[in-house]
């Protein structure tokens, strides 16, 4: 057997979560082709085969998590494979079913696997009974059980847990500061608690690791930094206009579409470079002023939101922009984006108006001292020379750093990013 262990995925990094087997228990594979799909804090990596052969003994299912250097399962080289077709076909048996009592067995060879936990009447209880149970921290012999031969079934432990009054004293819950330390190989994938009342069923699953780390981060940014938002309007009218006119030839010379986003990260160049303080960060009593404009575009993935990192934003051409978000748009879809996609970033900016978004105050990620957030068009009245017209009309927010950014800069850099989108040539002419 060889074995399919965790790799080392990145610096700090040492807990995962299972994503998905891309191949199933007894199923043949190739060296080199992907198993397993596993999620870090930043990204989901795909584990490839080490060796053709059959898979086997899969220890981690989907969601639950393992540590760096866990083995989760195996590869049966193909040439011992071949020799036992049998097990080739199906996974292993599991080993409590090969040792399940000879008295339930005996009792109805018709009824599946039991536990041997006795129930008050004698009984046994049943597997999904008895997870229940491990999960609420009860004792099997509180608890009246109803199945034939006095099996307990997991419905007389709902049945108990949410009786108005129990006449037997229920044990104390299993204290939350263990489970939470317990090791990776203990924690349950997902657990549910469905009760007896119509339309009141709960499920308890675990946060998957890329929302773990969102969490923490926006926990942290409102903890550490004097956050602040700032708000404008823009009229995307003359942008709306230079897009549709020059569209059809960008998508053919360059093979790919024209968006908004390439001119917003344009002006977000131009606006840190007036004001670098909004480009800058923290770091212990100094502050760390950057000459390069790394900008993180928020974009929503297969497992929630991410930020990929457009390196060295300054440098790049409109088409350059809307190529790597476009590769990277694909990517996270496709849970493909790597650690070092997310990494770093000076100033991030997000669209909340794909979303239908009107308007928001966006959280900074920190190291970072500012974030742009861009809203959904609508078409408003406004004046204009002295009469009210309809515009195509768009609210942008920028939350910063109090700390580093002050208010005067923070309202300046937005009026920026106003001024170069109501006139885009502003960005050809650097005035």
């Amino acid at each position: 057997m060889v074995d399919v262990i965790v790799p080392n995925v990145g610096e700090s990094i040492s807990e995962v979560q299972i994503g998905r087997w891309l191949k199933s228990e007894g199923e043949f594979v190739q060296a080199g082709e992907d198993v397993v799909e596993i999620e870090t804090e930043k990204a989901s990596v795909q584990i490839p085969a080490p060796e053709s052969g059959y898979l086997r003994n899969v220890t981690k299912k989907q969601e639950e998590f393992a540590m760096v250097g866990d083995v989760i399962a195996s590869i049966e080289p193909a040439e011992k494979g071949a020799q036992t077709t049998s097990s080739a076909a199906s996974p292993t048996p599991a080993a409590p079913q090969a040792t399940a009592p000879a008295a339930v067995a005996a009792t109805s060879p018709s009824q599946p696997s039991v536990a041997s936990q006795p129930t008050s009447d004698g009984g046994f209880v049943m597997p999904a009974a008895k997870r229940l149970i491990d999960e609420l921290g009860l004792s099997a012999a509180q608890i009246p059980a109803s199945g034939p031969g006095g099996r307990l079934l997991k419905e007389d432990v709902q049945r108990f847990v949410t009786r108005p009054t129990a006449s037997v004293p229920v044990a104390p819950p299993v204290p939350a500061t263990p489970r939470a330390a317990a090791p990776a190989s203990m924690v349950s994938s997902s657990s549910s608690l469905m009760t007896t009342q119509p339309g009141r069923s709960e499920e308890l699953k675990p946060m998957s690791m890329l929302r773990r780390t969102i969490a923490g981060r926006l926990v942290q940014a409102q903890q550490t930094a004097a956050l602040l938002t700032t708000f404008n309007e823009v009229d995307m009218k003359p942008v709306m206009t230079l897009r549709s006119k020059y569209k059809d030839g960008f998508s053919d010379r360059h093979g790919v579409k024209l968006g908004f986003m390439s001119f917003f990260a344009k002006a977000a160049v131009e606006a840190l470079r007036r004001f670098p303080a909004v480009n800058a960060e923290i770091r212990g009593n100094n502050i760390a002023y950057r000459h390069y404009q790394d900008i993180g575009i928020a974009i929503g993935g297969g497992k929630g939101l991410v930020v990929p990192v457009l390196r060295n934003v300054e440098r790049m051409s409109f088409a350059d922009i809307e190529r790597s978000i476009s590769d990277y748009a694909t990517a996270a879809g496709e849970n493909r984006l790597q650690p070092q996609d997310l990494e770093g970033g000076t100033f991030t900016i997000s669209n909340g108006g794909i979303y239908g978004s009107l308007l928001s105050t966006p959280i900074v990620n920190p190291p970072q001292s500012g974030i742009l957030g861009l809203h959904s068009i609508q078409e408003r009245p406004i004046a204009l020379d002295g009469q009210v017209v309809i515009r195509p009309m768009m609210y942008l927010a920028l939350t910063y750093d109090h700390r580093i950014v002050d208010g005067r800069e923070a309202v300046s850099f937005l009026k920026t990013i106003k001024d170069v989108i109501e006139d885009p040539s502003r960005l050809f002419l650097e005035v």
